[in-house]
């Protein structure tokens, strides 16, 4: 398998530029997390059938190796699941323990992860420090998935915004499970599937228009479509 690292870069500078935000950013993170739940959010499935093919699920298999909190990540795979759902894809997350369950030892977690299933780490931070500023996550290809809890807070701080953060980290989740979809070099120059997120990307995100572009939600569908086909009987 090939990894690829440094996959969405951050121009910080930018960010540091005070701009007025959009009406959501005078919320506090714990009404924004309240109102998660008030739209019916759902755990630990993220179920968008008004939107997406209930039969193109892929399952996410999520360890949460960070400071993150049930509640921000709850948040964050929720918004994670509505941009998947947006390009017509349906997401139900698995929480796994970090410690395996002597009642079940050979839960879905402890499996090598099916052709429909993806496998999410939540790290805490770039362990390279020449990527401390500029790496939101990586992906190794076909199933594994990565990203820096401590990033998307960090581009939060630096909007004065850290309630921002599980809305950031969905957007970013979303950007790393697109590269497992639709392959190598697939940046884009619009949507969220861009390398590099300035001032524009971000009140995109809080705003919920940060998406993936027609074109790309038809490839990922597709590719959906061939893993679904793979997936053993």
């Amino acid at each position: 398998m090939k990894s690829r690292i440094g996959d969405l870069n951050l121009a910080t500078a930018e960010f540091r530029r005070r701009k007025p935000r959009p009406l959501l950013s005078w919320l506090s993170f714990g009404a924004v997390v309240g109102l998660v739940g008030i739209i019916g959010f759902k755990f630990p499935e993220t179920a968008l059938a008004d939107v997406a093919d209930p039969g193109l699920t892929i399952t996410v298999q999520v360890d949460n190796y960070s400071q993150a909190s049930p509640a921000v990540l709850a948040a964050a795979e929720h918004e994670a699941g509505r941009i998947l759902g947006e390009a017509g894809l349906r997401a139900v997350w698995l929480e796994c323990s970090m410690v395996p369950s002597a009642a079940e030892p050979q839960g879905p977690c402890q499996k090598a992860p099916e052709a429909t299933e993806i496998r999410l780490r939540i790290l805490p931070a770039p362990i390279q420090n020449k990527f401390q500023d500029t790496v939101f996550g990586f992906t190794v290809h076909p199933v594994l998935a990565s990203v820096y809890y401590a990033s998307a807070v960090r581009l939060a701080k630096s909007d004065d915004a850290e309630f921002e953060a599980p809305i950031i980290l969905g957007c970013v989740i979303a950007h790393e499970i697109g590269h497992l979809l639709l392959g190598p070099n697939s940046h884009s120059v619009a949507g969220i599937m861009q390398r590099q997120w300035e001032r524009k990307q971000v009140d995109q995100a809080m705003t919920g228009t940060l998406l993936f572009m027609p074109e790309q939600s038809k490839l990922m569908r597709a590719q959906a479509q061939t893993r679904i086909g793979l997936q053993k009987p």
